[in-house]
């Protein structure tokens, strides 16, 4: 009541303020117009509390706010006034490092920008600019997106500042660059000789780039010049990303490098990925360790070798190893599965609950019963699973070498509850389908073979070896275990007519916040071997399943 007191008590003629700025009184005291010095939206935009003697707008930014935002900010932008455009955003030293970096790193000039319909407080924008180097010039075209945001401090509406408002393949510690290229291009191949590219197989767009970060100086190529993503360097531990080719000014000479990727399989593998949305599949050769197939049906990111997801009920196959080499489980002898086990202060169960009476092992791990392998929890080490998992199949020592980067999955030691739930590859367990296609080969002829793209023979490099063999019995009863599940378990549909030289486990990996689990398959046929993952897929002999059964069917 005192503030609007204090409005209708003014002198007449005289000035309104609002927020401490003086608005133009115009015929009947309405409020004309004014002018804000936040280069905002309207002042009734928002929420508003009170800092001392201003007020301080709070809550997500208005329609309006989110179009003058990012108005001012494209405008300056496209205008080449860095200062202003950097002062826009909620972090103005990298921003304005980043579009110096545009102009004087990357050469690109006369950009135009054009907004989309905004999202909520996300706009779409086009960019069309000319990439120019050494009298070279090229088109440019991409679209990306920007978000704004409020600043705390004072209800400021800015663009929150990423690196993918320049560009969308940009992350933190990426540059754009023009100029001859760091690395050779590389013109890869598959087995028999022909030549791999992006139109004919759309998922190797990252395995390529891979390819040539690693192979590109030793190939035989000469360099071009190019506007590419310079990626940061890798930390500890991690293998580097490669850099990205997105405009070639002029092309290089490629040196010319062969893989082990099969055609015939490769076509399949992108065939059979784009029939659902977030798969993922790799086929390899058991005996050798050669990778035949690598497909994604999202391009951006090589889930299929640098995934990093729970593998759920797959992961069985690493704990049943466990359990046979410690006598705690046999094929054919009886095994509980009951409906609930109960595990530091956890509670299991199996899928709707169900249970097996006076079943033996192999009708549990068929049926895919969580509550046969938790049961066993209490007779094992917290790093027993991680030692079968390093030592008998190779995983998570951070050591493959591919030829192309890869992550070579993780199993953690864990203890109580979470120990327990890693041996159904939920807990801290994370796998890809290269690393899960890696188990069912190596559970096949019972040695670990490092899976390559690239043929160690091509730059000397040594491949991992596992340091211990499972035994003869203990692999015989893997055998049988996964023989029955392709045969009568929860593989069944998917491996129709596949026998009987063929093996499988099915899976499915509960993930917080998301309404279906991650679907995960992996089988053998004769010597081939091949898994998939199809994420929010539901149960994988459903989604993941039939993906990996074609592609054994047409390696056949």
């Amino acid at each position: 009541m005192g503030k609007r007191r204090r409005a209708t008590e003014r002198k007449k003629g005289g000035p309104l303020v609002i927020g401490g700025l003086i608005a133009v009184v115009g015929v009947g005291g309405a409020v004309a117009g004014y002018s804000l010095t936040s280069g905002g939206a309207a002042a009734d935009d928002g929420k508003s509390v009170r800092a001392g003697h201003k007020a301080v707008k709070t809550g997500p930014p208005s329609a309006s706010e989110v179009r003058t935002t990012a108005t001012a900010f494209l405008t300056a932008w496209q205008r080449g006034d860095i200062t202003k455009a950097a002062a826009a955003t909620d972090d103005s030293a990298a921003a304005t490092q980043a579009l110096t970096g545009y102009v004087k790193d990357a050469h690109i000039t006369g950009v135009t920008l054009t907004s989309g319909s905004p999202s909520g407080t996300s706009v779409p924008f086009s960019v069309k600019a000319t990439v120019s180097y050494r009298g070279k010039s090229k088109p440019l075209a991409y679209e990306t997106r920007l978000t704004v945001v409020r600043r705390a401090k004072d209800g400021v509406p800015l663009v929150r500042w990423q690196p993918s408002v320049v560009h969308p393949d940009l992350t933190d510690g990426d540059r754009l660059v023009t100029g001859e290229a760091g690395t050779p291009p590389v013109k890869a191949l598959d087995r028999d000789g022909g030549e791999l590219t992006t139109a004919k197989y759309q998922s190797l767009g990252t395995v390529l780039d891979g390819v040539r970060e690693k192979y590109g100086k030793t190939a035989g190529g000469k360099a071009g010049i190019e506007l590419r993503i310079v990626r940061k360097a890798a930390t500890k531990g991690t293998q580097k990303t490669p850099d990205k080719t997105l405009v070639t000014l002029s092309e290089g000479t490629p040196g010319t490098l062969r893989t082990t990727l099969s055609p015939t399989l490769q076509a399949k593998a992108e065939q059979q990925v784009g029939t659902k949305a977030k798969a993922s599949v790799v086929v390899m050769r058991p005996s050798t360790g050669e990778i035949l197939a690598v497909a994604n049906s999202d391009h951006g990111f090589n889930v299929a070798f640098e995934g990093s997801l729970a593998p759920g009920s797959t992961m069985k196959i690493v704990t049943s190893t466990l359990l046979f080499e410690k006598d705690l489980a046999k094929a054919d002898k009886a095994h509980p599965c009951p409906k609930f086990v109960t595990y530091g202060g956890w509670k299991f169960q199996n899928d709707n609950k169900f249970e097996i009476k006076n079943g033996t092992f192999k009708s549990s791990f068929a049926a895919s019963c969580n509550t046969a392998f938790i049961s066993q929890a209490d007779k094992l080490q917290n790093d027993d699973l991680t030692k079968v998992a390093q030592q008998v199949y190779g995983l998570s020592m951070n050591d493959w070498a591919i030829g192309v980067p890869s992550f070579d999955g993780a199993v953690p030691v864990q203890s109580a509850a979470q120990m327990a739930a890693s041996l159904i590859g939920q807990g801290g367990v994370r796998m890809n389908p290269l690393n899960m296609a890696s188990v069912v080969s190596t559970a096949k002829t019972g040695v670990f073979h490092q899976p390559y793209l690239v043929s160690p023979s091509v730059d000397n490099r040594t491949l991992a070896k596992a340091t211990h063999t499972m035994s003869a019995s203990t692999q015989a009863q893997l055998k049988e275990v996964l023989q029955y599940t392709a045969a009568a378990g929860t593989a069944a549909k998917a491996m129709a007519g596949l026998g009987p030289d063929y093996g499988a486990k099915t899976g499915s990996a509960e993930v917080d916040g998301q309404k279906q689990p991650n679907g995960w398959f992996t089988a053998w046929k004769g010597d081939l071997a091949a898994a998939g993952v199809v994420q929010a897929g539901g149960h994988g002999g459903d989604s993941a399943g039939p993906i990996v059964a074609a592609l054994l069917r047409a390696g056949g």
